[in-house]
């Protein structure tokens, strides 16, 4: 089985001129590999390039693919993700994943962005300060998952309730408030951080509804879990399925 002109070309599009070492030590798996994931999965769907790229990225961050990273983000640069882009999308990850498992894609990111010639630090994307993160923080709660969020950074048992204010004031306040994505692709790349990382399918399902909830519907996030299938496999993959049909369920979404 020959890789085909379809995968040949859009490896080319992703890495111009590049030719992999595991041509020549591994042509079957590469035939099997190009012809599935440069193929017949971007043939199965209507995603852009963008979007595309930003899945995969937060996915193999979640996963904690740092090789991978690094070759999916010189790609994702060539088909037009800007730097911005690519930071917030390494800064959110911290608020998901915590900064031990984030802190070499940041890095990573800051040696492919300096060898591409681009001057760190970028500009600054804060919309948030120290007096207003907690409010603008109960603001994105409400706006992605809905009016019962406004209390909810004061909720449960004392002991337990600094980490739901710390989940308005940090993870959203800090976080999603940050200019460089949208909230719709904010919640796309958490959804595939939960996705990705495992063990988190309660907060996956309580995303995606999220999801659903601000504009990315059950189609589209079947679309991202099938683009990201290659990158973090069948089993979690069909976790993330699961999940967003059992939000749909509870959201009446028709499939």
């Amino acid at each position: 089985m020959a890789i085909s002109g379809f995968a040949k070309n859009y490896h080319e599009k992703m890495h111009p001129g590049y030719v992999s070492e595991l041509l020549e030590t591994d042509p079957e798996f590469i035939e099997l590999f190009d012809n599935f994931a440069f193929d017949e999965v971007v043939k199965g769907g209507d995603l852009d390039d963008r979007t595309r790229m930003l899945a995969i990225l937060a996915a193999l961050v979640g996963a904690q693919c740092v090789s991978e990273y690094r070759i999916m983000m010189e790609a994702a640069l060539n088909f037009g993700v800007s730097p911005v882009e690519m930071k917030e999308l390494v800064y959110q990850a911290a608020a998901y994943l915590g900064i031990g498992r984030v802190l070499d894609f940041l890095q990573v990111t800051n040696d492919v962005l300096k060898e591409r010639g681009i001057r760190l630090p970028l500009k600054g994307q804060a919309a948030t300060t120290a007096d207003n993160r907690l409010e603008k923080g109960i603001q994105a709660q409400v706006d992605i998952f809905g009016p019962q969020m406004a209390e909810f950074y004061k909720s449960g048992a004392e002991e337990v309730r600094h980490i739901n204010y710390w989940l308005a004031e940090n993870c959203f306040g800090d976080y999603y408030t940050r200019t460089g994505l949208d909230y719709k692709m904010r919640e796309m790349i958490t959804f595939c951080f939960l996705s990705a990382q495992g063990g988190c399918e309660p907060q996956l399902t309580s995303h995606a509804a999220a999801n659903m909830r601000i504009g990315n519907d059950k189609h589209f996030l079947i679309q991202i879990i099938s683009q990201c299938l290659p990158y973090i496999g069948y089993p979690r993959s069909l976790n993330a399925l699961r999940c967003v049909t059992e939000a749909a369920s509870l959201a009446g979404e028709k499939s």
